[in-house]
């Protein structure tokens, strides 16, 4: 989806989404206008922000430059990763857009990273590494009902027990986790959430995070008590809280409003501030609108 818009116009945009007095939320709303523009300056006003304070901010950046798949942001997206003052959910989240973005050229950027001290970055970026090359193996990306770009594709296995499996299996790589992970997402029953679910209790926090995304991405009340848990985790990763809260936003129950007012003042501040957007989609989603806005409620 491409907007056609003025430059003038765009200009204007990009201020607004470095404006750092208007609530987050509107700012992100500016941030998805540009993303649906996806031309040459939409994605320059976005590379402005990086220098934001919030983390939370600048990861959904380097998110919306992934789904907008421009070969235009890896310049940008390799500053990101590459820069050792950004937040680790930045330079995370800036790997995984250079994977969804999919070019070869990339891989010895990621190869660079695989093996970072940080364990998120070199996590995805090894997924990003496992994207790229069965990209060059496809004829075409298949195409989800959620309208997302993700880390990895789902697997051809129908069986939810096997997929399952899979999932929980900590001795097979992210990649193929992954897949089984989107392979559960798409098949969207109750025991398919219910196996994600559990997924919230293997080892890694970047599993973790995804997990919760995708429970996000599929808005189940049946998930509710497990993100709640995870959100209410104190030792819990932040990227893994914030993860929940933003999937608690999505389903969007009362009891969800419940969940999120309780951590609106969290001494993480990417944690703080996920709960005040994921409030702010619950309005959404429970008003007459027809949805969130495009990519923040990532299961329209």
């Amino acid at each position: 989806m491409s907007l056609q818009i003025d430059n003038n116009t765009i200009f204007k945009i990009g201020e607004s989404l470095r404006d750092v007095n208007k609530p987050l939320k509107d700012r992100f709303r500016n941030l998805f206008t540009l993303k649906n523009i996806n031309n040459e300056q939409a994605i320059s006003e976005i590379a402005k922000s990086f220098k934001d304070s919030s983390a939370l901010f600048k990861h959904e950046l380097a998110y919306c430059l992934g789904q907008m798949k421009n070969a235009l942001a890896i310049p940008i997206l390799t500053e990101v990763l590459s820069d050792e003052s950004q937040e680790a959910i930045v330079r995370h989240e800036a790997a995984e857009a250079i994977g969804a973005i999919g070019l070869f050229t990339s891989l010895p950027l990621l190869e660079t990273y695989r093996d970072h001290k940080i364990v998120e970055i070199a996590e995805t970026c090894d997924i990003a590494i496992d994207r790229i090359k069965w990209l060059q193996t496809q004829q075409s990306e298949p195409s989800n009902s959620y309208h997302s770009v993700d880390p990895a594709p789902p697997m051809e296995i129908k069986s939810t027990s096997e997929l399952a499996d899979i999932l929980l299996n900590e001795k097979k790589k992210l990649f193929e986790r992954y897949s089984a992970m989107f392979s559960l997402r798409d098949k969207g029953g109750d025991s398919e959430v219910l196996a994600l679910c559990k997924g919230l209790k293997c080892k890694s926090a970047l599993f973790r995070h995804e997990i919760a995304f995708v429970l996000g991405q599929m808005a189940h009340p049946l998930s509710i008590d497990s993100l709640k848990e995870t959100l209410e985790n104190k030792q819990e990763h932040g990227m893994v809280r914030h993860e929940c809260a933003e999937a608690l936003g999505a389903i969007a129950t009362s009891e969800c409003f419940e969940i999120l007012n309780k951590y609106l003042q969290d001494d993480e501040r990417v944690v703080r501030e996920s709960c005040d957007i994921a409030l702010d989609m619950y309005d959404y989603e429970n008003s007459d609108q027809f949805q969130y806005a495009d990519g923040l409620s990532k299961h329209v």
